[in-house]
């Protein structure tokens, strides 16, 4: 395990080789331009869609070896696999568009037949291809897969580059883009097309998609474009904070993946990259102070403090014996009750004033009954803390006249 633990921190500090480092560098460059444009596919609602991509790409990498192979006796040129990616993903999406908006059936029946038909498809021709006599030496199992072990210098400087590419077209597009995203509508009366836009996002996300073939494989490709936004949507509701924190998030995973997968290279890339999302998808989800499960335990625990003591002091104004076990622990955590029951002389005081606070917010609720109701902290906070000065003097008045003897 040391040993392991020590080849580990000198490939993640880039001290294992060039061409380890270069990989990572690449696979972090992939990771966030995944994550940056996943943002924008999970805003619309279009996952799905990208699985179809993804799947659609196995037929044309097969094609473009077999095609390779017969012209040059090599099929195995990544440019070419890739440009054969991008053609049949291309022409699955288009497939998808036609059959949702030709026939009654619905985006997912649309996806589901594309996805299984192509994969089919990939599936068929794969298995000629290591009927071949060079099928064996292809290594087409990486574009499953993933694999970085055997990645050329120029393969990943292509990753690379093609990656950096699409983050900063997304970069230069977000503000289109989001408004796509929130208010399709609104985008459309001031001259964007709806559907060029989302054309672009999906063109973008079909980029992301075969140039991570190589690394991540095309069957776990998806959950590099859909794990990170899932997990920065924990952390904040803003778009542009949310789109650097996914890719932040995509980068450092696949980095961390793309180190490991080289200190092991027995394990398969995509898996090891995926689980790395999956670790970062999970303290999103326990620790985010936005989203999280801490976050939203302690606020209830908090809720449920504020709600026992001011229940607690409304009995003790009353003089109502107080048998919960949770209000008697917080008014003595607050110093307002005794061992025996009694209330302290600031729990008096502490009554007195929760009492006033109340009937000024009984009277607010009769006078603006409406805005009360919008109100998701209504009568659990002090009235000052809450309403403007001069409306509490207001109801004050108010609330001692209706007092005084008529």
């Amino acid at each position: 395990m040391s040993a392991f633990l020590t080849e580990f921190l000198t490939a993640f500090f880039m001290q294992a080789g060039y061409n380890t480092a270069l990989v990572s560098i690449g696979a972090a460059m992939l990771g966030a331009g995944a994550g940056a444009i996943g943002v924008f596919v999970l805003l619309r609602k279009r996952a799905l869609v990208s699985d179809a991509i993804s799947h659609a790409t196995l037929p044309g990498v097969a094609i473009a070896f077999l095609v390779g192979s017969a012209l040059w006796g090599d099929g195995r040129s990544l440019p070419l696999l890739l440009l054969g990616a991008a053609g049949s993903a291309a022409i699955g999406v288009l497939c998808v568009e036609w059959i949702k908006n030709n026939t009654r059936l619905t985006e997912d029946a649309s996806i589901g037949t594309v996805l299984s038909t192509f994969f089919a498809l990939g599936i068929v021709l794969l298995t000629i291809i290591q009927a071949m006599p060079t099928g064996g030496q292809a290594g087409m199992e990486g574009f499953l897969l993933g694999a970085t072990a055997g990645l050329l210098k120029s393969e990943a400087v292509l990753i690379a580059v093609a990656s950096l590419v699409v983050f900063l077209v997304i970069l230069a597009s977000m503000k289109e883009f989001g408004l796509v995203c929130f208010d399709p509508d609104y985008a459309t009366s001031r001259g964007w097309s709806s559907r060029h836009i989302d054309l672009a996002i999906l063109g973008l996300l079909l980029s992301v998609v075969v140039i991570g073939l190589k690394t991540v494989g095309l069957i776990l490709i998806i959950a590099l474009a859909i794990i990170p936004p899932v997990a920065a949507r924990f952390w904040t509701d803003r778009l542009p904070p949310m789109v650097l924190i996914s890719a932040g998030i995509g980068a450092f995973g696949s980095y961390v993946g793309a180190v490991i997968s080289s200190t092991a290279p027995d394990l398969p890339t995509g898996g090891v990259i995926v689980l790395m999302l999956f670790g970062l998808f999970v303290v999103s989800l326990v620790f985010s102070p936005h989203r999280g499960l801490c976050a939203a335990l302690i606020r209830h625990r908090r809720f449920q403090r504020v709600v026992h003591e001011r229940q607690g002091l409304l009995a003790l104004a009353r003089g109502e014996p107080i048998f919960d076990t949770m209000t008697q622990a917080v008014l003595r955590r607050s110093r307002y009750l005794r061992r025996d029951g009694t209330p302290t002389l600031a729990g008096r005081g502490a009554a007195s004033r929760i009492v006033r606070d109340q009937a000024l917010w009984n009277r607010y609720r009769e006078d603006y009954p409406d805005e009360a109701l919008m109100m998701d902290d209504w009568s659990l906070r002090p009235i000052e803390e809450v309403l403007p000065g001069d409306l509490v003097r207001e109801l004050e008045a108010r609330l001692t006249g209706q007092e005084q003897p008529a």
